[in-house]
């Protein structure tokens, strides 16, 4: 368990849902994850914290994305001056497609894409910093970039965040991944998409929860009326499981290793 009130800049800190049903993702991530919720009022668009043990852990759209807004989880890196990062993000090749803007008394909000079109948030804490338990079950364990062009996401991602970066040894066959890093600690990774993956899937952050027990999550998962995308597998960071939700957001779970946070 890791109690967190504060993120180093370009730490993962946040991971929020856009949903066609708000109503059954609660369902379902309840369900699945043991989560409580606490729904907002109308002037927040009734945006819904997930909480486990009434700590923040995930946030949630408390109203169905319009129409174009895929359903989705997105990753929100930590800042101190978003305004800084908006600008370092388009000198870089990104987009910035919504923000800077404030979040009431939250935060400041930036979402942009990178180059090969990986869509990511940047959230630069007010009264919400962000997490505030992670690594254990039902709560955000790692995040990973999967990208078209690792070397050229390593490249924007350090213009934009300063990160540090190591490769990782996948194994014979494996695809290339770095991990990297804030301050010499590792906070997250990318992967080199290959061939053997779809041309519908781009470029992505992926989110992933720590769980107890892979198979048993990924079970419950399909019998919630969730989807396998990859079968339990055994990684250098835990055994891990692809799934969607019902309503088609993708996400990860992870045996808890404390690889995250």
């Amino acid at each position: 368990m890791a109690e967190v009130s504060s993120y180093a800049p370009g730490t993962p800190s946040w991971v929020d849902l856009a949903t066609s049903d708000p109503e059954g993702a609660r369902s379902f991530y309840g369900r699945l994850f043991g989560w409580g919720f606490e729904v907002g009022p109308p002037e927040t668009g009734h945006y819904t914290m997930c909480q486990l043990r009434g700590r923040n852990v995930a946030g949630m759209a408390g109203e169905p994305s319009r129409e174009g807004v895929p359903t989705a989880w997105t990753t929100y890196m930590a800042t101190d001056d978003a305004d800084e990062v908006a600008r370092r993000i388009t000198e870089a090749g990104g987009t910035v497609l919504m923000g800077p803007m404030d979040v009431m008394s939250q935060g400041r909000l930036i979402v942009a894409g990178d180059p090969a079109g990986a869509l990511f948030g940047v959230w630069q804490a007010g009264d919400h910093a962000g997490a505030s338990l992670v690594d254990e079950p039902g709560s955000l364990v790692w995040s990973e970039l999967a990208t078209r062009d690792l070397a050229a996401a390593q490249v924007f991602y350090t213009q934009v965040f300063g990160y540090g970066w190591e490769a990782v040894d996948t194994g014979e066959g494996g695809p290339a991944y770095q991990v990297f890093s804030v301050d010499g600690r590792t906070v997250g990774g990318a992967m080199q998409m290959t061939a053997d993956w779809p041309e519908q899937i781009p470029s992505h952050w992926m989110t992933y929860f720590a769980v107890a027990d892979t198979e048993a999550a990924a079970a419950a998962a399909q019998d919630l009326g969730g989807t396998m995308r990859v079968s339990p597998t055994d990684s250098p960071y835990g055994r891990f499981a692809v799934l969607g939700d019902p309503q088609g957001a993708v996400f990860t779970v992870m045996q808890s290793t404390g690889v995250g946070g």
